[in-house]
């Protein structure tokens, strides 16, 4: 364990790939593996991409990665792929994906599993990314599976999240509205060389609009003054409260590398908002906080399947259930008493 991080450390991409998979397969130790990383981290910048399939997604981190390293920026990427349910690994981990960057070691390239997670990641997705950063990755991009109303785990892992929205796309416009405007901090107009790119850039202004109207109408702050920037976007001065951020729109077509440019300055401009802002710190908080409580979830559910099994299984507390001798809030609160005795008793 000690040589691994020692390795890891010291820039071997051997290590680093050990140690994701030791993370990914949950593999005796990887607790203490991720812990002893853990005062290693908080340099990475940690871009997430999603939006709907199809929108272009692999082919712009593709893009991007190539940028980066043209930049001479090192470059962690983290695939979320669909579970395959009867494995629980990565459907499409076999894909070739990067096939501008095959051979850079600098760009490090991970397909990993969202194993059936509601939010289309899953815990080890961020203690890969912490394995990323101890490396020393500059950028850490996670792809996500695609978009829908639970896809927002994105926005606790990642410091900026873009959206890929493929043109004519009337449909997954308006999904957008079912929760993902909210994480935006960026939206990008994909193959934007096709018909309907312009009305889908005015839709998703329209909805910014409306968005900030709304904001505006609930804190009671109007008249908010833009400053220049792509896309519409960008940060907002306003005259009672420290500057917010309103998403930027992009048009891309990934393929080719055009609007990469805009598209990489608009992330580079969020970075030093949140920098500026406080917000940097603010989400990191918030994301600990987040792994705290998902990691008590966890952990809590495993101790209390051990205690069911240890006393003769699930199925002789339905049996009781169903024959009224019992009910599930009685079942729940015997098998939970013990733990809130200790827990209780810890405390005092």
């Amino acid at each position: 364990m000690t040589e691994l991080i020692e390795n890891l450390l010291d820039g071997d991409h051997r290590a680093l790939a050990r140690t994701i998979t030791k993370i990914e397969d949950r593999a005796p130790g990887y607790r203490d593996l991720v812990s002893q990383l853990h005062e290693h981290t908080g340099q990475a910048d940690v871009i997430g991409i999603t939006g709907s399939p199809g929108a272009g997604k692999s082919t712009l981190v593709d893009k991007m990665a190539e940028e980066y390293r043209d930049r001479g920026l090192t470059v962690g990427v983290i695939a979320i792929d669909p579970s395959s349910p009867f494995t629980g690994g990565a459907v499409l981990g076999d894909r070739i994906r990067m096939a501008s960057n095959t051979g850079d070691m600098d760009v490090f390239f991970r397909s990993m599993s969202a194993r059936g997670s509601l939010g289309g990641l899953s815990t080890a997705t961020t203690d890969a990314v912490k394995a990323l950063d101890a490396f020393g990755k500059d950028k850490v991009i996670i792809e996500t599976v695609g978009a829908g109303q639970n896809e927002v785990d994105i926005v606790r892992m990642a410091d900026t999240v873009a959206v890929l929205v493929p043109p004519a796309s009337g449909d997954d416009v308006q999904m957008l509205k079912a929760g993902i405007l909210e994480i935006a901090d960026l939206f990008a107009v994909n193959k934007a060389d096709l018909d309907g790119a312009n009305r889908t850039v005015q839709e998703l202004r329209e909805m910014i609009e409306m968005r900030r109207d709304e904001l505006a109408v609930a804190t009671g702050h109007h008249g908010a003054v833009e400053k220049t920037s792509p896309g519409g976007g960008g940060a907002d001065e306003e005259t009672d409260d420290e500057p917010s951020w309103s998403p930027s729109i992009v048009e891309t077509v990934a393929k080719r590398g055009e609007g990469l440019g805009e598209l990489l300055s608009i992330l580079d401009d969020h970075r030093e908002y949140l920098v500026s802002s406080g917000q940097l710190e603010s989400k990191a908080r918030d994301r600990y906080a987040a792994e705290i409580r998902t990691l008590l979830r966890e952990d809590s559910a495993e101790l209390l399947a051990e205690e069911i099994e240890a006393r003769g299984g699930i199925e002789g507390f339905v049996d009781r259930v169903l024959d009224r001798e019992t009910d599930p809030y009685a079942v729940a609160d015997d098998l939970l008493d013990p733990v809130v005795e200790c827990v209780e008793s810890k405390r005092d």
